[in-house]
């Protein structure tokens, strides 16, 4: 990108998590950004008003005049646009390749795992700000501080997190990398859970041979990388007493953690959050690892990390109405839902857990049917939605109802309008309401919240 001043540069699908951090950042450096998505939204919106050219829809006239063409892995060969820019031989980018020329000459941190990748890149950006630090970032959710996804900063450091899911995060070749697990996801692109490992020890491959891999100590999957690659330094985190960086003393408590930290056999101080769950103190520590090897002050990284407020669509509180919380969380896989339905109870108290929850394509929902409907059973109620196809086209005899015949408090309900209206009909104050998923669920968070207010008016 840093070859492109003076260039047009248009993203298809710039209104996507991922690209519109890029099209963010590409403004910053001064190009001319153009774009193109299906539909409107205040994240296009935002691109607008910094000066970005957007259309609403793919049509080939709007790459017809551009130097370069961004695109990510689910846009479609046939998708108009697209096809013009490879029969008039226009440079192509993926959005992994636009990505890694922007953090070219930058002290890049890539941030990789199969869950906690957003959360924790989000904390390593906010702790090197709590050190007087500006870096570069960009990351799949919008930090709540500052409310974007994506910033070029005035510091040589780079924030970014890196996505397997497509395996093109072996282009990002960054100085140091977290990987916080590994485990099988992305069934779509990854047949197998060889195949996860796979593309993780090519990842790790690219890290600089004077940098570092910081790694959970805690997760058989990460621990097996560090064993197999010794050409750059590693640095292990966890609760494992063997840890380069330990935890213990662990408190646990409704919207909030802490942990003593030891840094190789020191005491160095108590990690606090305002953010819940043991696995965020798990993905606060990789960050207070990758500080300290960056030669961070310790007290400055920790009232970071203290200042932390989350990341959108990650355990986050949208309303509260008449007692009876509304929390929108992202989680998509069985791991994940597990930890935030366990974090989700204590966050209860003694009220109830009702959850609507909307499986994340096809494929995924097959590979972990059974999975599902355990972590899901965590909680008091579960409304299931029908899938949310993403790219994929439907795997005949794959629903929704599948999970919930399997549940004990499941309840299959594919309506919108009739999921909203039963779960506003049972919930009573002290209750915790979660829209649960990485599709479009949460768009009922806020006609929950207004039917709620109806009800109790």
């Amino acid at each position: 990108m840093q070859n492109f001043a003076g260039k047009r540069v248009h993203f298809i699908g710039i209104g996507g998590s991922g690209m519109s951090g890029l099209a963010r950042v590409a403004l910053s450096d001064g190009i001319s950004v153009s774009g193109s998505d299906a539909k409107d939204s205040s994240v296009i919106a935002a691109l607008r008003a910094l000066g970005a050219k957007i259309f609403t829809t793919h049509d080939a006239a709007h790459v017809k005049n551009v130097d370069v063409v961004v695109y990510s892995t689910a846009i479609s060969l046939s998708n108009p646009e697209l096809a013009l820019a490879i029969e008039r031989s226009i440079p192509i980018l993926t959005r992994a390749q636009a990505l890694a020329s922007l953090m070219h000459g930058s002290r890049s941190i890539a941030v990789a795992g199969t869950h906690g990748k957003t959360t924790t890149s989000s904390m390593m950006t906010v702790a090197l700000q709590g050190c007087g630090l500006d870096p570069s970032f960009a990351i799949g959710g919008t930090l709540t501080a500052s409310g974007a996804n994506a910033h070029r900063g005035t510091g040589d450091l780079f924030v970014v997190e890196a996505d397997e899911s497509d395996g093109s995060f072996i282009e990002y070749k960054p100085l140091a990398a977290i990987v916080t697990n590994i485990e099988h996801d992305h069934v779509d692109f990854f047949a197998t859970p060889e195949a996860v490992t796979e593309a993780f020890d090519s990842f790790v491959a690219t890290i600089s041979d004077k940098g570092a891999l910081v790694y959970c100590s805690d997760d058989a999957g990460s621990n097996r990388l560090a064993k197999l690659h010794a050409s750059c330094e590693k640095i292990s985190y966890g609760e494992s007493e063997d840890s380069d960086l330990h935890i213990d003393q662990i408190d646990l408590k409704a919207m909030s953690s802490s942990a003593r930290v030891i840094w190789k056999g020191r005491t160095v101080g108590t990690l606090e959050l305002q953010v819940p769950g043991h696995h965020n103190l798990l993905n606060a520590a990789s960050c207070l690892a990758m500080g300290l090897w960056l030669e961070a002050p310790i007290h400055q990284l920790l009232q970071g990390l203290h200042s932390f407020r989350g990341a959108s669509r990650r355990f986050e509180l949208t309303a509260t109405e008449h007692g009876i919380r509304i929390v929108d969380d992202y989680g998509h896989h069985p791991t994940e839902i597990k930890v935030t339905l366990v974090a989700a109870r204590r966050y209860a108290g003694d009220g109830r857990v009702l959850v609507l929850f909307q499986p994340h394509r096809y494929s995924r929902t097959q590979a972990f049917m059974d999975e599902f409907a355990i972590a899901l059973d965590l909680a008091d109620d579960v409304t299931l939605l029908e899938i949310y196809a993403a790219s994929e086209k439907p795997i005949h005899g794959i629903s929704s109802a599948l999970i919930a015949e399997k549940m004990k408090n499941g309840r299959y309900l594919p309506n919108f309008a009739e999921a909203s209206e039963r779960v506003i009909a049972m919930a009573k104050p002290g209750d915790v309401i979660i829209t649960l998923g990485a599709g479009d669920v949460n768009s009922l968070a806020p006609i929950i919240a207004e039917g709620l207010q109806r009800r109790f008016a």
